[in-house]
């Protein structure tokens, strides 16, 4: 099946923010599988032989404008171009943006990270709908990083109680897409959380609890997530949108068929409503890309939701572009993550996964959001301050446990001097 078929029984049925008609005028879109090769990895073969295409090949830029801001540049054959247009013209047709909700101390410094506030959000996002790509928005409903490790509540937040909190990320929701729906920039796609395998909203949305730890568990996060939606959809109904935004839930660990099985049965059989089975997938964390379609096959026969990767990266080097350690570092993480950590072992990994996707049964697998390509070593481009080290203390009990830097810059689609990388072909290439 072509994209440009794929596309329209998509929007047929009610799918929206697929633009793909560009990456049909690109050199092989459609054609081959790529040209990367790599002596590990999944060995899937080219080209998915049912046909299917993978319909939505996004990236998550949230850093960009700190990048931008640093000094970093990006080039394609040594040409220094705008972000956007540069990775429209390679395929891309999907921005995903991060949102904090007050990503800054209480004496007003920044916490790092991108710094991403509504503002940026917006003017990304405009960047984006410039390019006429899809949108989506991730809302973290914390004032910095969450993960299944940490869920901070915003401060403003924290002394709610569970009736207020649950108000409170209905009306916040509701307030965030209304300004976006003025702005121009109504979200095709709006994450409920981020990786929430943990629930959200510490300790009153926690799913599970440690010793001594009194916790809301599943009753009060599928109310947190209840009220996400339906803030969304007031503020949609009130804006006069008229394709609703697709609803994600997302959970880290996109290999681990069991926590997803847990984590949606509990969630279902308490209707809460969503679209799409969100996935952050990380090879050398996650385990082999046949974890990964076992449990995505899995969901869309158990749940009959579609499914799509909304995080995944891979290393081009092992080399180290600023004073950072990284997450992907070492000999240990290659053999994990199962491809070299080589511009052909990255680009590689990136073709395996749009096969391993593109078989998900039924046309369910969607596609996949890249991480951060845009991440280069350029001094000021941190993951945190020294305020934002203060917020998730669980992640850095003091200053000196934790460093400022780049721990992913070797995980971007381009080198440390922002010249474009092979892999960034594969957003054009079949499957």
């Amino acid at each position: 099946m072509t994209v440009m078929t794929r596309l329209t029984r998509l929007l047929r049925s009610g799918w929206s923010g697929f633009f793909l008609c560009s990456a049909l005028l690109l050199t092989g879109c459609g054609g081959g599988g790529g040209s990367g090769s790599s002596s590990g990895g999944d060995n899937s073969g080219g080209d998915d032989p049912s046909g299917t295409t993978v319909a939505v090949r996004g990236v998550d830029i949230s850093m960009l404008e700190t990048v931008e801001a640093a000094g970093g540049t990006f080039q394609v054959n040594g040409t220094a171009q705008d972000l956007l247009p540069l990775l429209k013209a390679q395929g891309v047709n999907l921005v995903r943006l991060r949102l904090w909700v007050d990503p800054k101390s209480s004496s007003n410094e920044v916490y790092g990270g991108g710094d991403s506030d509504l503002a940026r959000v917006i003017r990304l996002a405009k960047r984006a709908k410039a390019q006429d790509m899809a949108f989506m928005l991730d809302l973290h409903y914390s004032d910095f990083w969450t993960d299944p490790a940490k869920q901070y509540k915003p401060k403003a937040w924290a002394n709610l109680s569970t009736d207020e909190l649950v108000a409170q990320v209905q009306s916040y929701t509701q307030d965030v897409v209304a300004q976006l729906i003025t702005a121009g920039v109504a979200p095709d796609y709006v994450q409920i959380g981020n990786e929430i395998n943990s629930g959200m909203l510490w300790p009153t949305g926690k799913n599970w609890a440690a010793s001594g730890e009194t916790v809301g568990g599943f009753d009060v996060l599928a109310r947190l997530l209840s009220a996400g939606v339906t803030g969304l959809r007031t503020a949609e109904t009130a804006g006069g949108v008229t394709t609703p935004a697709k609803t994600i839930l997302h959970l880290a660990e996109g290999g681990k068929n069991s926590t997803f099985r847990w984590w949606f049965d509990e969630i279902t059989q308490r209707n809460v409503p969503f679209d799409i089975i969100g996935l952050s997938y990380y090879p050398y964390w996650h385990g082999p890309l046949s974890d990964l379609q076992t449990n995505m096959d899995d969901m869309v026969s158990r749940y009959s939701k579609p499914v799509m990767v909304v995080e995944t990266a891979y290393a081009f080097t092992l080399e180290n572009g600023d004073s950072l350690g990284n997450n992907f570092g070492s000999a240990t993480d290659v053999t994990n993550g199962g491809y070299p950590a080589t511009p052909a072992g990255q680009q590689q990994f990136l073709q395996d996964l749009k096969t391993r996707i593109a078989a998900v049964p039924n046309e369910q697998g969607l596609g996949f959001v890249y991480w951060e390509p845009d991440w280069l070593p350029v001094n000021d481009a941190t993951w945190t301050t020294d305020a934002g080290m203060l917020y998730i203390p669980s992640s850095c009990p003091t200053l000196a446990s934790c460093s400022v830097g780049n721990a992913w810059e070797n995980q971007a689609l381009f080198d440390f001097n922002g010249d474009a990388l092979p892999a960034l072909a594969e957003f054009a290439a079949a499957p």
